[in-house]
């Protein structure tokens, strides 16, 4: 093994490479306290670089960071890395992935579905389905690219559930008492009004500029998210292509929102008409849904019940996911059981159709 001792004690590594142009090249690595850990740190690189699947999990995760990081934006890459070193390294990372099995999966999923928080709570479906998918994508990854024989995590079946049967939602009539207490704060008030009334996220909402609006047409442009990262402010774009869309809104809303940018002293196209943070929309929601008596939603389910008015007014699952800026109708077909008042509905109409045939004969 190329593995040196420096003059200041410590070890250091000198380790050959092929690179992906075929050039031979060479890697220098400093710091090793031990000559072991120097080693090993050599006999990992050595793994990642030929794609030897008899590298530890956590080997393999720095090899998917590498492949993978650079085409995803930062606050997702974020998002799945802290699943995965706090729900998947702790348990895989010293294993060899070539070894992991499905009862291995198995055993690792039971202890997330024993989990109990503070609260006697435990995760919820959909954070157990978002956890297990992120490890079922890092062995697909294996399997397509360096020839992992199998994903022992599709083996195994999944766990939790898609959010689809636990979607809460406002009324429109509870929205409004809502928004009944947030007139004593400009800014809370018509940030929920865009929230509600244009379904628009919460990134998105954050984002808005003032050159955003185009009040002769009564509508806004959706082009951009905003994620505050490592204590930065980040401009992003949307969560996905279809999120980039123009929204028509009601001519009661394109009156606020004139009405809110005329507050707003000195405001050029570019400045971001909403300055806030998220932490201060959750702080509103917590604020108004106790002062009308409402039961807590997320901000993310004003979306929701921006969806389920528009199904109950009747509008079709392609308008609607055009509006909302959802990849495909299936997304929005998850909202349909929302109204079960929709239900009824049917069964009056199918009676009247029924029994105008059955007078006819």
């Amino acid at each position: 093994m190329p593995v040196f001792k420096s003059n200041n004690g410590k070890w250091y590594v000198m380790a050959w490479y092929t690179n992906w142009k075929g050039e031979r090249k060479q890697k220098c690595k400093r710091g090793f306290s031990t000559k072991r850990e120097a080693q090993d740190w050599e006999r990992t690189f050595q793994m990642q670089n030929a794609g030897d699947m008899d590298m530890t999990f956590e080997a393999f995760f720095g090899l998917y960071e590498k492949d993978v990081r650079p085409r995803l934006k930062e606050n997702t890459w974020l998002s799945k890395e802290h699943i995965v070193r706090t729900k998947i390294l702790p348990y895989f990372g010293d294993m060899i992935i070539s070894e992991i099995t499905n009862k291995d999966i198995i055993a690792w999923q039971n202890e997330l579905l024993a989990y109990r928080n503070e609260r006697k709570k435990p995760y919820s479906q959909t954070y157990l389905k978002t956890v297990h998918n992120q490890l079922s994508a890092i062995f697909n990854h294996a399997v397509r690219h360096y020839d992992l024989r199998a994903n022992p995590a599709a083996k195994a079946g999944s766990m939790g559930d898609n959010d689809g049967g636990n979607i809460n939602f406002w009324t429109k009539e509870e929205y409004l008492r809502f928004a009944d207490e947030m007139m004593d704060k400009p800014v809370s008030y018509y940030a929920f009004e865009m929230l509600y009334w244009c379904g628009i996220r919460e990134g998105e909402l954050l984002a808005l500029t003032a050159g955003d609006f185009d009040f002769e047409s009564g509508t806004v442009k959706i082009s951009k998210s905003y994620q505050r990262l490592k204590g930065k402010d980040v401009i992003t774009t949307p969560k996905t292509k279809k999120s980039n869309r123009t929204i028509k809104m009601p001519p009661f809303l394109c009156d606020e929102m004139q009405d809110y940018l005329k507050m707003q002293y000195g405001l050029k196209k570019k400045d971001r008409i909403f300055p806030i943070s998220k932490s201060y929309l959750h702080h509103e929601m917590d604020r108004g849904s106790s002062a009308a008596g409402l039961k807590r939603i997320r901000i993310h389910d004003l979306r929701h019940s921006h969806v389920s008015l528009l199904i109950d007014m009747g509008f079709t699952p392609v308008a609607i996911a055009d509006r909302l800026g959802h990849e495909s109708i299936e997304i929005t077909l998850r909202y349909a059981h929302l109204f079960p008042s929709k239900q009824t509905e049917m069964i009056e109409k199918l009676e009247k159709e029924r029994m105008e045939n059955f007078n006819v004969s």
